[in-house]
């Protein structure tokens, strides 16, 4: 038996139309998923699907506005109601906005936390009872090395993705009796259109990555796939409430 197919099952990922979410769920439809991205930006989204399903992968995309809770239930009860089952989500949908905490109004705060961990929780609402229902189900969350470190410009990110990995141990706890894994990866430096912001607005940020990184590369989405694939997989049915970084040794060293 193959512990990493996932033949028959449906993934949903949430901001999967481009960046870390598309490289997860291209590496989920390798293995033989069915993926449903659910996006804000919906061109991006239906381009990020054809593409996919020109490569041999089945999916739809879904429009979804991760920071409300109706959203949420809309978006998974028509991943459902189309391929009557959902087994496998993934909550990356993501923002930030990099500002000093003592510039941050509450309409930047409440933004930044409603989609990275509002979203999170309410998607997750949204798929329980259908995973209930079969009695089998993955929930894997996506953090951030802002989960483990903070800096100056991203109180807001890291609040909401710390606050995401303790909400990660709760759910896996709430749920394992109803045979849900609930589990957290988290990015190191990937190559994406939000860290290359980043490098614009951040000087020396490259070379510091490059300096503090024991693969001595920045990543590629494609490297979050193998994770992606563990947790949404058969292999990881004992494993739960745990992180898993994916950051080529960043956060190893001293």
């Amino acid at each position: 038996m193959n512990r990493f197919d996932l033949t028959g099952r449906v993934a949903i990922v949430t901001g999967g139309n481009g960046g870390l979410g598309f490289g997860m769920a291209r590496g989920l439809g390798e293995a033989g998923a069915t993926i449903a991205i659910a996006a804000r930006d919906e061109g991006k989204g239906r381009k990020a699907i054809e593409e996919l399903n020109a490569a041999g992968f089945p999916g739809r995309f879904y429009p979804l506005q991760a920071s409300s809770a109706s959203s949420c239930r809309t978006m998974v009860d028509s991943v459902v109601a189309d391929f009557s089952r959902c087994d496998i989500l993934i909550n990356n949908a993501g923002t930030t906005i990099r500002k000093r905490p003592e510039l941050l109004s509450e309409a930047d705060w409440r933004e930044v936390l409603d989609v990275n961990l509002g979203g999170a929780l309410f998607c997750a609402q949204a798929v329980y009872q259908h995973m209930k229902a079969t009695r089998r189900g993955k929930i894997i969350n996506i953090g951030s090395m802002y989960s483990i470190f903070g800096a100056p410009v991203v109180a807001a990110y890291a609040a909401s993705k710390g606050g995401l990995v303790q909400l990660t141990r709760s759910l896996a706890c709430a749920w394992a009796s109803d045979n849900i894994q609930v589990n957290a990866i988290l990015p190191g430096w990937l190559n994406t259109d939000l860290t290359r912001g980043a490098r614009e607005q951040i000087a020396g940020l490259h070379d510091a990555v490059l300096s503090r990184t024991p693969a001595g590369r920045w990543g590629e989405p494609a490297d979050m796939a193998g994770a992606a694939v563990f947790f949404a997989s058969s292999a990881s049915d004992f494993v739960t409430g745990t992180t898993l970084a994916v950051d080529g040794g960043y956060s190893a060293r001293g």
